[in-house]
């Protein structure tokens, strides 16, 4: 925190004497906590949007590495192995079916990443421009539900390598303990700490991926024959895989709003999309890969367990390095953090949005919150991993395309793409904002068909059923496409916001 921060904030805090006469115990403690905070240099910004002369960022270069790091990581080479896992898919099979769907499902949270320089708004506060100011309260609460679902993967997926590697000393329960106090230390810093720690995160996974490749190569040319396939595996795992993806595009905003606002949209488009897909191809094929030819490695196939240990799949591959491999497993295992601080970050600003009284509310408290939710359910999660990783993503898909849909529709057709278009000042005046009924009823619509779609341990729709497989994200994105702009267009006839 620099002088001149420190002496505004004291000036705003000296200034308003009612308020602070009238403030309670707990406001006045964290004054003094968020004092404390700034002058070590943890963030304590909420969700106020960044001003133009305060986004002044050069290093667009962050922006390709934080999602770089965040995917490139073991929780993305689980994605690739649940098509040999879970789906039945061979080799061939799945790479062609990953190469398909990441360069499709790479651009969505990519181009969502514009508007975080741009606009300086974090995903949920620019999804009240489309949404309205109470609208934007149903993706906002189901971003929170959904960022606590990602956290829970990885620290399930982290547990289990830790564990792998502490011959009985150290369970799944204690390495997801592990996993998360560093995820939270990471979050709990801010903006700056994990553009900082995302920059170099990826050095030792692409290091052990590499390794893997070197000791197990030799093993990966006889792949067994694939099961028989139905179009319905086939759409589903691609489904599952670009759920994957396409989520993050709840997130990306978040993590270039001190970036020059001045930037090219393209430039800032291509960082990102090279960022995800560079990453995401690379693990999704190594995990595709090696799950499809562990029924011919003993060793692997016993650490793989049926598919539910991603990371006993790593530790039973490196395990001809020695205790070389034992390192770099646990290397893998700490730098999962690169995929939950993100995650953990986005799910404090969620909240904050859901309504004025949790803006209130300062960043490091939902933190704390999200780590007394993460710890328990990923303990009991990690006994049934594969079925909690697919029901999660699924879930987390159904809505996140459609949500993409109205806010790129919104951008698209009725802001024309002109950033000049967003009076960012209104961001929580529901006056100035649209009314968001549109959205709204865009969304119950594409609910109404995602649900008969949908294909699900728990449930399973009457059109999936018939042996269409989970067509729940297909039909719920062209339906939002469909009606948002009707919709849209009659609202802004009527009200004229």
């Amino acid at each position: 925190m620099s002088s001149e921060d420190e002496k505004t904030w004291k000036a705003d805090v000296n200034t308003d004497t009612s308020e602070t006469n009238e403030t309670s115990r707990f406001r006045k403690w964290n004054e003094r906590v968020t004092y404390f905070l700034m002058r070590w240099g943890v963030e304590t910004n909420g969700i106020d949007p960044i001003p133009a002369e305060n986004r002044t960022d050069p290093k667009l270069f962050q922006i390709f590495f934080v999602w770089f790091s965040a995917n490139m990581n073991v929780l993305a080479l689980g994605t690739g192995a649940a098509g040999p896992a879970f789906f039945g898919m061979g080799v061939k099979q799945s790479l062609i079916i990953l190469l398909i769907v990441d360069l499709l499902s790479c651009t969505v949270p990519a181009y969502f990443a514009v508007f975080g320089p741009k606009l300086g708004t974090r995903s949920m506060v620019t999804a009240r421009f489309s949404w309205g100011y109470y609208g934007a309260i149903i993706p906002s609460a189901l971003t929170v539900f959904s960022m606590q679902g990602f956290l829970v993967l990885n620290c399930i997926v982290g547990g289990q390598i830790l564990a792998s590697v502490s011959s009985g000393h150290l369970d799944d329960t204690l390495g997801i303990v592990v996993i998360s106090i560093i995820s939270f230390a990471v979050t709990f810093c801010g903006y700056k700490v994990i553009h900082w720690y995302e920059s170099i995160a990826w050095i030792p996974n692409v290091i052990a991926f590499i390794i893997m490749l070197g000791v197990g190569g030799k093993h990966l040319s006889n792949a067994p024959p694939p099961a028989p396939l139905t179009a319905a595996s086939i759409v589903t795992f691609g489904t599952t895989t670009a759920s994957s993806v396409i989520s993050w595009c709840m997130m990306t905003p978040d993590y270039g709003v001190y970036h020059n606002a001045r930037a090219s949209s393209t430039r800032i488009f291509i960082y990102t999309y090279l960022g995800f897909f560079t990453a995401s191809i690379t693990a999704h094929y190594l995990g595709a890969v090696f799950a499809a030819c562990a029924v011919n490695v003993p060793a692997w196939e016993a650490g793989f367990d049926g598919g539910n240990n991603v990371g006993g799949l790593i530790r039973a591959v490196l395990y001809q390095t020695g205790g070389f491999g034992d390192f770099l497993t646990v290397l893998l295992a700490l730098s999962i953090p690169s995929a939950c601080a993100p995650t953990m970050y986005t799910f404090g600003t969620s909240f904050m949005t859901v309504g004025s009284l949790f803006s209130k509310i300062p960043r490091y408290v939902y933190m704390i919150v999200s780590e007394a939710i993460l710890i328990p359910v990923a303990i009991i999660g990690a006994k049934r991993f594969y079925a909690t990783f697919v029901d999660i993503l699924s879930i987390i898909g159904y809505w996140s395309t459609v949500f993409a849909v109205i806010v790129v529709l919104e951008h698209v057709i009725f802001r024309r793409m002109h950033w000049s278009q967003y009076n960012v000042e209104d961001w929580n005046k529901p006056s100035k904002l649209p009314i968001g009924l549109a959205a709204v009823m865009s969304f119950l619509c594409a609910c109404g068909i995602i649900i008969p779609c949908m294909s699900q341990v728990w449930y399973t729709g009457p059109i999936a059923r018939a042996g269409s497989g989970d067509l729940g994200i297909l039909t719920g994105s062209a339906v939002a496409l469909l009606t948002y702009p009707p919709f849209r267009a009659l609202e802004k006839r009527l009200t004229g916001r």
